[in-house]
Protein backbone atom coordinates (compact mmCIF):
# COMPACT_ATOMS: atom_id res chain seq x y z
CA UNK A 1 0.00 0.00 0.00
CA UNK A 2 1.26 3.39 -0.61
CA UNK A 3 0.90 5.82 1.80
CA UNK A 4 2.17 9.13 2.19
CA UNK A 5 1.78 11.74 4.89
CA UNK A 6 1.68 15.72 4.16
CA UNK A 7 3.05 18.40 6.80
CA UNK A 8 3.09 21.74 6.04
CA UNK A 9 6.35 22.69 7.35
CA UNK A 10 9.44 20.26 7.94
CA UNK A 11 12.01 21.52 10.41
CA UNK A 12 14.64 19.66 12.22
CA UNK A 13 13.91 19.09 15.64
CA UNK A 14 10.04 20.00 14.98
CA UNK A 15 8.06 17.28 17.23
CA UNK A 16 5.19 17.08 14.13
CA UNK A 17 7.81 16.56 11.29
CA UNK A 18 9.85 14.06 13.25
CA UNK A 19 7.01 12.05 14.36
CA UNK A 20 5.98 11.82 10.71
CA UNK A 21 9.20 10.85 9.17
CA UNK A 22 9.54 8.26 11.95
CA UNK A 23 5.75 7.25 11.44
CA UNK A 24 7.03 6.88 7.43
CA UNK A 25 10.02 4.83 8.26
CA UNK A 26 7.87 2.03 11.05
CA UNK A 27 5.22 2.04 7.34
CA UNK A 28 8.61 1.18 5.54
CA UNK A 29 9.42 -1.72 7.68
CA UNK A 30 5.87 -2.79 7.78
CA UNK A 31 6.32 -2.95 3.59
CA UNK A 32 4.19 -0.30 2.68
CA UNK A 33 5.80 2.36 0.53
CA UNK A 34 5.51 5.78 2.22
CA UNK A 35 7.01 9.43 1.32
CA UNK A 36 6.77 12.88 3.56
CA UNK A 37 6.06 16.22 1.89
CA UNK A 38 5.80 19.28 3.16
CA UNK A 39 5.58 22.84 1.65
CA UNK A 40 8.47 24.01 3.29
CA UNK A 41 11.80 22.12 3.60
CA UNK A 42 14.70 23.09 5.74
CA UNK A 43 18.23 22.64 4.00
CA UNK A 44 19.10 19.92 6.47
CA UNK A 45 16.21 17.44 5.43
CA UNK A 46 15.87 18.10 1.58
CA UNK A 47 17.01 14.40 0.85
CA UNK A 48 14.51 13.10 3.29
CA UNK A 49 11.60 14.85 2.49
CA UNK A 50 9.99 15.71 -0.69
CA UNK A 51 8.90 19.09 -1.81
CA UNK A 52 4.59 19.08 -2.29
CA UNK A 53 4.92 19.94 -5.48
CA UNK A 54 5.89 17.11 -6.60
CA UNK A 55 2.75 15.52 -8.42
CA UNK A 56 3.36 12.01 -6.49
CA UNK A 57 2.02 13.74 -3.11
CA UNK A 58 -1.56 13.21 -4.17
CA UNK A 59 -0.83 9.78 -5.41
CA UNK A 60 -1.11 7.84 -2.12
CA UNK A 61 -3.92 5.32 -1.56
CA UNK A 62 -3.88 6.48 2.37
CA UNK A 63 -2.81 10.14 2.58
CA UNK A 64 -2.13 11.38 6.57
CA UNK A 65 -2.54 15.00 6.90
CA UNK A 66 -0.57 16.53 9.99
CA UNK A 67 -2.24 19.49 11.23
CA UNK A 68 -1.20 22.38 13.56
CA UNK A 69 -1.68 25.60 11.28
CA UNK A 70 -3.32 26.93 8.16
CA UNK A 71 -1.91 26.06 4.77
CA UNK A 72 -3.08 25.27 1.13
CA UNK A 73 -2.72 21.86 2.16
CA UNK A 74 -5.89 22.14 3.88
CA UNK A 75 -7.89 22.44 0.93
CA UNK A 76 -5.75 20.01 -1.37
CA UNK A 77 -6.34 17.04 0.95
CA UNK A 78 -10.19 17.60 1.58
CA UNK A 79 -10.16 17.66 -2.30
CA UNK A 80 -8.26 14.06 -2.56
CA UNK A 81 -11.13 11.22 -3.42
CA UNK A 82 -10.20 8.56 -0.64
CA UNK A 83 -7.76 7.74 1.72
CA UNK A 84 -8.11 10.71 3.86
CA UNK A 85 -6.58 10.56 7.62
CA UNK A 86 -6.16 13.91 9.41
CA UNK A 87 -3.87 13.81 12.45
CA UNK A 88 -4.82 16.99 14.91
CA UNK A 89 -1.68 18.39 16.76
CA UNK A 90 -3.83 20.90 17.99
CA UNK A 91 -4.02 25.02 17.34
CA UNK A 92 -3.12 27.12 20.50
CA UNK A 93 -6.52 28.91 21.27
CA UNK A 94 -6.22 32.77 20.37
CA UNK A 95 -6.67 34.25 23.14
CA UNK A 96 -3.66 33.23 24.73
CA UNK A 97 -2.09 35.57 22.06
CA UNK A 98 -4.61 38.53 22.11
CA UNK A 99 -2.49 40.92 24.76
CA UNK A 100 1.31 40.20 23.02
CA UNK A 101 1.04 39.82 19.44
CA UNK A 102 -2.02 40.63 17.00
CA UNK A 103 -0.77 38.75 13.98
CA UNK A 104 -0.27 35.13 16.02
CA UNK A 105 -3.81 35.99 17.67
CA UNK A 106 -5.02 36.16 13.80
CA UNK A 107 -3.10 33.13 12.63
CA UNK A 108 -4.17 31.18 15.36
CA UNK A 109 -7.89 32.03 14.93
CA UNK A 110 -7.44 30.95 11.02
CA UNK A 111 -5.80 27.66 12.17
CA UNK A 112 -9.11 26.43 14.43
CA UNK A 113 -11.44 28.15 11.54
CA UNK A 114 -9.59 26.19 9.08
CA UNK A 115 -9.58 22.87 10.96
CA UNK A 116 -13.36 23.26 11.18
CA UNK A 117 -13.77 23.32 7.18
CA UNK A 118 -12.55 19.51 6.84
CA UNK A 119 -15.50 18.61 9.41
CA UNK A 120 -17.10 15.81 6.46
CA UNK A 121 -14.54 15.88 4.24
CA UNK A 122 -12.21 13.32 5.63
CA UNK A 123 -12.29 9.36 5.72
CA UNK A 124 -11.26 9.46 9.76
CA UNK A 125 -9.77 11.94 11.81
CA UNK A 126 -7.60 11.34 14.61
CA UNK A 127 -6.06 13.40 17.65
CA UNK A 128 -2.57 12.85 19.10
CA UNK A 129 -4.25 12.79 22.61
CA UNK A 130 -7.69 12.03 23.68
CA UNK A 131 -7.92 15.71 24.46
CA UNK A 132 -7.65 16.24 20.63
CA UNK A 133 -10.04 13.65 20.07
CA UNK A 134 -12.84 15.46 21.99
CA UNK A 135 -11.76 18.80 20.55
CA UNK A 136 -12.69 16.71 16.71
CA UNK A 137 -15.06 15.42 18.00
CA UNK A 138 -16.94 19.42 19.14
CA UNK A 139 -15.93 19.89 15.75
CA UNK A 140 -18.70 17.77 14.27
CA UNK A 141 -15.78 15.26 12.71
CA UNK A 142 -17.91 11.47 13.04
CA UNK A 143 -14.88 9.46 12.86
CA UNK A 144 -12.58 9.76 15.34
CA UNK A 145 -9.50 8.15 17.50
CA UNK A 146 -6.69 8.13 18.97
CA UNK A 147 -3.00 8.15 17.22
CA UNK A 148 0.09 9.26 19.58
CA UNK A 149 2.92 11.10 18.25
CA UNK A 150 5.77 8.83 17.71
CA UNK A 151 8.72 10.21 19.55
CA UNK A 152 12.05 8.82 19.26
CA UNK A 153 13.94 9.52 22.51
CA UNK A 154 17.14 8.52 21.50
CA UNK A 155 18.60 12.30 20.88
CA UNK A 156 17.63 12.66 24.44
CA UNK A 157 19.64 9.50 25.49
CA UNK A 158 22.80 9.66 23.48
CA UNK A 159 25.86 9.86 25.15
CA UNK A 160 26.78 13.14 24.05
CA UNK A 161 29.61 14.77 24.89
CA UNK A 162 29.67 18.61 25.59
CA UNK A 163 32.38 19.54 28.37
CA UNK A 164 31.96 22.90 28.74
CA UNK A 165 28.20 22.83 29.14
CA UNK A 166 28.71 19.69 31.38
CA UNK A 167 30.89 21.51 33.50
CA UNK A 168 29.26 25.09 33.64
CA UNK A 169 25.87 23.08 34.10
CA UNK A 170 27.77 20.71 37.39
CA UNK A 171 28.45 23.62 39.83
CA UNK A 172 26.15 22.17 42.70
CA UNK A 173 23.50 24.49 41.88
CA UNK A 174 20.49 22.51 41.50
CA UNK A 175 19.34 22.27 37.90
CA UNK A 176 15.38 22.79 36.92
CA UNK A 177 14.36 22.45 33.31
CA UNK A 178 12.12 23.44 30.74
CA UNK A 179 11.83 22.72 26.77
CA UNK A 180 9.37 24.58 23.96
CA UNK A 181 9.23 27.91 23.16
CA UNK A 182 8.64 30.28 25.19
CA UNK A 183 5.12 31.27 24.19
CA UNK A 184 1.40 32.55 26.28
CA UNK A 185 -0.02 29.32 26.64
CA UNK A 186 3.22 27.66 28.18
CA UNK A 187 2.86 29.91 31.28
CA UNK A 188 6.06 30.74 32.06
CA UNK A 189 5.33 33.64 34.05
CA UNK A 190 4.00 31.18 36.43
CA UNK A 191 7.39 28.83 36.53
CA UNK A 192 9.15 32.29 37.53
CA UNK A 193 6.38 33.26 40.33
CA UNK A 194 7.01 29.10 41.31
CA UNK A 195 10.98 29.98 41.46
CA UNK A 196 10.24 33.07 43.86
CA UNK A 197 8.57 30.63 46.47
CA UNK A 198 11.11 27.90 45.78
CA UNK A 199 13.67 30.45 46.93
CA UNK A 200 11.92 31.60 49.82
CA UNK A 201 10.85 28.56 51.04
CA UNK A 202 12.99 26.03 49.98
CA UNK A 203 16.30 26.24 48.37
CA UNK A 204 18.71 29.55 47.40
CA UNK A 205 20.88 26.73 45.23
CA UNK A 206 19.27 26.78 41.63
CA UNK A 207 18.90 27.43 38.21
CA UNK A 208 15.95 27.27 36.33
CA UNK A 209 16.87 26.84 32.31
CA UNK A 210 14.21 27.49 29.45
CA UNK A 211 15.59 25.03 26.21
CA UNK A 212 13.90 26.59 23.29
CA UNK A 213 12.84 29.89 20.89
CA UNK A 214 12.20 33.40 23.55
CA UNK A 215 11.73 35.42 20.38
CA UNK A 216 8.82 34.12 18.82
CA UNK A 217 6.25 36.21 21.02
CA UNK A 218 8.72 39.56 21.79
CA UNK A 219 6.32 41.00 23.75
CA UNK A 220 5.84 38.20 25.83
CA UNK A 221 9.38 37.49 26.36
CA UNK A 222 9.54 41.04 27.59
CA UNK A 223 6.76 40.70 30.58
CA UNK A 224 8.81 37.62 31.92
CA UNK A 225 12.04 39.55 32.07
CA UNK A 226 9.82 42.34 33.74
CA UNK A 227 8.42 40.00 36.35
CA UNK A 228 12.02 38.61 37.23
CA UNK A 229 13.05 42.02 37.97
CA UNK A 230 9.67 42.63 39.76
CA UNK A 231 10.87 39.96 42.24
CA UNK A 232 14.23 40.47 41.97
CA UNK A 233 15.49 37.60 40.97
CA UNK A 234 19.20 36.56 39.81
CA UNK A 235 19.24 36.72 36.24
CA UNK A 236 22.46 34.68 36.14
CA UNK A 237 19.84 31.67 37.66
CA UNK A 238 17.76 32.08 34.98
CA UNK A 239 18.87 30.85 31.76
CA UNK A 240 17.25 31.31 28.22
CA UNK A 241 19.49 29.26 25.38
CA UNK A 242 17.47 29.64 22.56
CA UNK A 243 17.35 26.31 19.71
CA UNK A 244 19.49 24.19 20.78
CA UNK A 245 21.36 20.84 19.25
CA UNK A 246 20.12 17.78 19.67
CA UNK A 247 23.74 17.33 21.75
CA UNK A 248 23.41 20.06 24.07
CA UNK A 249 19.54 19.29 24.59
CA UNK A 250 20.80 15.71 25.61
CA UNK A 251 23.07 17.42 27.94
CA UNK A 252 20.66 19.61 29.55
CA UNK A 253 18.14 16.71 30.24
CA UNK A 254 20.97 15.01 31.65
CA UNK A 255 21.64 17.79 34.44
CA UNK A 256 18.29 18.53 34.94
CA UNK A 257 17.19 17.80 38.38
CA UNK A 258 13.21 17.90 37.20
CA UNK A 259 11.41 18.68 34.81
CA UNK A 260 8.83 21.55 34.72
CA UNK A 261 5.44 21.81 32.87
CA UNK A 262 2.93 24.71 34.00
CA UNK A 263 1.63 24.63 30.60
CA UNK A 264 -2.59 25.48 30.61
CA UNK A 265 -2.81 24.07 27.18
CA UNK A 266 -0.98 21.24 25.05
CA UNK A 267 -2.07 19.32 22.54
CA UNK A 268 0.30 16.62 23.72
CA UNK A 269 3.70 17.97 24.88
CA UNK A 270 6.87 15.84 23.22
CA UNK A 271 8.97 16.88 26.28
CA UNK A 272 7.13 15.25 28.81
CA UNK A 273 8.33 12.23 27.09
CA UNK A 274 11.98 13.32 26.80
CA UNK A 275 12.02 13.74 30.27
CA UNK A 276 10.88 10.19 31.26
CA UNK A 277 13.37 8.83 28.84
CA UNK A 278 16.21 10.99 30.43
CA UNK A 279 15.03 9.76 34.00
CA UNK A 280 14.15 13.26 34.67
CA UNK A 281 11.46 13.26 37.30
CA UNK A 282 8.09 15.60 36.19
CA UNK A 283 6.30 18.33 37.77
CA UNK A 284 3.18 19.41 35.91
CA UNK A 285 0.34 21.52 36.22
CA UNK A 286 -2.56 18.50 35.09
CA UNK A 287 -4.07 20.89 32.21
CA UNK A 288 -4.88 20.24 28.68
CA UNK A 289 -3.24 16.94 26.93
CA UNK A 290 -0.91 16.71 29.92
CA UNK A 291 -3.03 14.07 32.25
CA UNK A 292 -3.41 12.31 28.62
CA UNK A 293 0.24 12.31 27.95
CA UNK A 294 1.67 11.51 31.35
CA UNK A 295 -1.13 8.95 31.87
CA UNK A 296 -0.42 9.10 35.62
CA UNK A 297 3.03 9.31 36.05
CA UNK A 298 5.24 11.83 37.19
CA UNK A 299 3.95 14.36 39.85
CA UNK A 300 0.99 16.39 38.69
CA UNK A 301 -1.35 19.09 40.46
CA UNK A 302 -4.49 20.82 40.10
CA UNK A 303 -5.40 23.83 41.12
CA UNK A 304 -2.65 25.70 40.20
CA UNK A 305 -1.35 26.54 43.89
CA UNK A 306 2.28 27.25 43.38
CA UNK A 307 3.61 27.18 46.85
CA UNK A 308 2.47 23.71 46.58
CA UNK A 309 4.56 22.97 43.85
CA UNK A 310 7.31 24.69 45.30
CA UNK A 311 7.35 21.89 48.00
CA UNK A 312 6.67 19.55 45.30
CA UNK A 313 9.84 20.60 43.64
CA UNK A 314 11.98 20.41 46.51
CA UNK A 315 10.59 17.12 47.34
CA UNK A 316 11.62 15.98 43.83
CA UNK A 317 14.97 17.68 43.72
CA UNK A 318 15.96 15.81 47.53
CA UNK A 319 14.24 12.89 48.26
CA UNK A 320 15.76 10.13 46.70
CA UNK A 321 12.98 7.53 47.69
CA UNK A 322 10.32 9.96 46.31
CA UNK A 323 12.29 10.55 42.83
CA UNK A 324 12.73 6.65 42.61
CA UNK A 325 9.22 6.02 42.85
CA UNK A 326 7.88 8.69 40.39
CA UNK A 327 10.91 7.50 37.65
CA UNK A 328 10.30 4.07 37.97
CA UNK A 329 6.28 4.95 37.12
CA UNK A 330 7.59 6.98 34.53
CA UNK A 331 9.48 4.39 32.67
CA UNK A 332 6.28 2.42 32.78
CA UNK A 333 4.36 4.86 30.89
CA UNK A 334 7.08 5.67 28.05
CA UNK A 335 6.93 1.82 27.69
CA UNK A 336 3.50 2.68 25.99
CA UNK A 337 4.73 4.91 23.05
CA UNK A 338 7.31 2.84 21.87
CA UNK A 339 7.63 1.37 18.13
CA UNK A 340 5.84 -1.82 19.26
CA UNK A 341 2.18 -0.29 20.05
CA UNK A 342 3.17 2.69 17.05
CA UNK A 343 3.35 -0.27 14.86
CA UNK A 344 0.06 -2.12 15.99
CA UNK A 345 -1.94 1.25 16.01
CA UNK A 346 -0.71 1.79 12.23
CA UNK A 347 -1.61 -1.74 11.67
CA UNK A 348 -5.52 -1.16 12.73
CA UNK A 349 -5.55 2.20 11.01
CA UNK A 350 -4.35 1.30 8.04
CA UNK A 351 -7.02 -2.17 8.63
CA UNK A 352 -10.14 0.80 8.61
CA UNK A 353 -9.10 2.07 5.36
CA UNK A 354 -9.11 -1.13 3.42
Amino acid sequence: MLINQWVPAAHQGDAIGDSARRVRDLLRTMGHESELYALTIDDGLRGDVRPFSDAAATRGEATIFHYALPSPMTEAFAALESGRVLQYHNVTPAAYFAPYDPSLFRLASLGRDELATLSGRVDLALGDSEYNRRELEALGFERTGVFPIAVDTSRITQPAERPALDTMLDDGLVNFLFVGRIAPNKKIEDIIRLAEFYKRYVDAYYRFIFVGRFDVVPRYYSMIRALMAEFRLLNDRFLFTGPVSDEELAVYYRHAAVYISMSEHEGFCVPLLEAMAADVPVLAYSAAAVPDTLGGAGVQFAPKDLEYAAELLGQLAFDDDFRARVIAGQRRRLADFGDARITRELAALLQTLS
